[in-house]
């Protein structure tokens, strides 16, 4: 899986992934900072986080025709400067009047452009590593492993937003302003991914773009009209399906974030209160990295006894953790979202060893039949979250029942943990 990658992969991989982190911690706790900072509405505090939302997958086109005529490199360099100001925006504790909001609005405008100049230009230089011949075959690992360290980043967002915030908490800061300091990890992760990306420039410098001042770009078109058409039609049913897997994705962050924090049981003990706890995540991560690296035939002997010992050691950790649990531990609603990056992490050597024999036979399924499957099973799981929201109260009387001290009704946090893990699917158009 990391054999015969392009060096560059994995400075550009690690450059995202700390700007994801950031990204991620931000997003973990923004619904429930609209709500609580300015006593929103769910629907008007959704209403700022999909357009927020909407900027960020609409300026990437403006990134796009820039980096046409300054290069991939500059817009990216460029993205991480102008998110680094949103983010510090965002961090400063306002209140919550006119003024703050006006404020958060501005650093959203930022956040979202910076991105747009960030992201997808970052993934076309991934892309354009992979033009060189002896590449070419490991183009869609390449991106399977981006797609993996992207995830990295995400598994420890929620935690990080949550810590953060008892930390502020425990010096005195009241809960509104303590989330500032969770939106103020991302300008330090903005740091280190510059300082990343500068680090190791040199492996990845000759995909950046660009050309000589005064020089015209030159794009050499080789298709024909009708294969351009083609391409054009497939491209938009692309559009049509990305949509409304993007559309579903993103509750994680907005209703699935509210059911977390108003209709899921608020505390949990024994064994059931360790996925809550990301390093048990990590754990079970390197047990199954380690595996594959055990039954690898490729893997050397010494690779398998050194797997074999970092199996001993996760599963040790894992004994060990369970034998210090004592008593129920609170479960706050944002470290839901902990629970897909770790699938797509864990999952990724398995789904690439399926794909991957069934390729060898032959039989691997077409890019349109995969994320017909994976919307599938994603329908599945929301279907299944309907049915776990049978007989639960509305958000309105659940809430009054809450500020009267009377029983709310609360199910169980396997019904969030199961729905997370259809998004971990390869099938997914990312």
């Amino acid at each position: 899986m990391f054999k015969g990658q392009p060096k560059g992969l994995f400075a550009l991989a690690l450059a995202n992934t700390g700007e994801r982190f950031g990204y991620y911690t931000m997003i973990a706790v923004f619904a429930l900072f609209l709500r609580a900072n300015f006593g929103l509405e769910a629907g008007t505090a959704g209403l700022i986080y999909s357009t927020f939302l909407m900027l960020v997958y609409f300026f990437p086109l403006i990134g796009g025709i820039l980096a046409d005529k300054f290069g991939f490199g500059k817009m990216v360099t460029s993205g991480i400067i102008v998110m680094f100001l949103g983010y510090l925006l965002l961090s400063v504790p306002l209140g919550g009047g006119t003024v703050a909001l006006v404020a958060m609005l501005a650093a959203l405008l930022l956040i979202g452009f910076g991105t747009g100049l960030f992201k997808g230009n970052l993934q076309v230089m991934v892309g354009d590593l992979y033009n060189e011949p002896q590449y070419a075959a490991k183009r869609d690992s390449g991106f399977s492993l981006f797609y993996m360290a992207i995830n990295i980043g995400a598994l420890f967002a929620p935690t990080a937003a949550i810590k953060i915030r008892e930390w502020a908490i425990g010096l005195g800061f009241d809960g509104n302003a303590a989330y500032h300091f969770s939106f103020g990890v991302a300008c330090v992760s903005l740091i280190v991914s510059i300082a990343i990306y500068y680090a190791f420039r040199s492996w990845f410098k000759h995909v950046e773009g660009g050309h000589a001042k005064g020089e015209k770009a030159q794009v050499v078109d080789t298709l024909t009209p009708e294969q351009t058409k083609k391409r054009m039609v497939a491209l938009f049913l692309v559009f049509a399906v990305v949509i409304f897997f993007w559309m579903s994705f993103h509750q994680n962050g907005l209703t699935l974030t509210y059911f977390a924090d108003e209709f899921t049981e608020r505390s949990a003990s024994g064994i059931a209160s360790m996925p809550f706890n990301v390093w048990n995540l990590v754990a079970v991560i390197a047990i199954v990295y380690a595996l594959f690296s055990v039954f690898d035939k490729e893997t050397s002997q010494k690779g398998k006894w050194i797997g074999v010992g970092v199996v001993a050691l996760a599963c040790a950790y894992l004994v060990w953790q369970y034998s210090r649990l004592s008593g129920s531990i609170a479960i706050s609603a944002p470290i839901f979202q902990h629970f897909n990056p770790f699938y797509v992490v864990a999952l990724t050597p398995v789904s690439m060893a399926i794909f991957g024999a069934l390729a060898k036979k032959g039989k691997e399924p077409s890019a349109p039949r995969k994320i017909a499957y994976g919307m599938l099973v994603a329908a599945i799981a929301f279907a299944l979250m309907a049915f776990a929201s049978i007989g639960l109260n509305t958000p309105d009387v659940q809430a009054a029942a809450r500020e009267a001290g009377m029983p709310e009704t609360l199910v169980s946090p396997y019904w969030l943990i199961t729905v997370y893990a259809p998004w971990a699917s390869p099938s997914f158009p990312r």
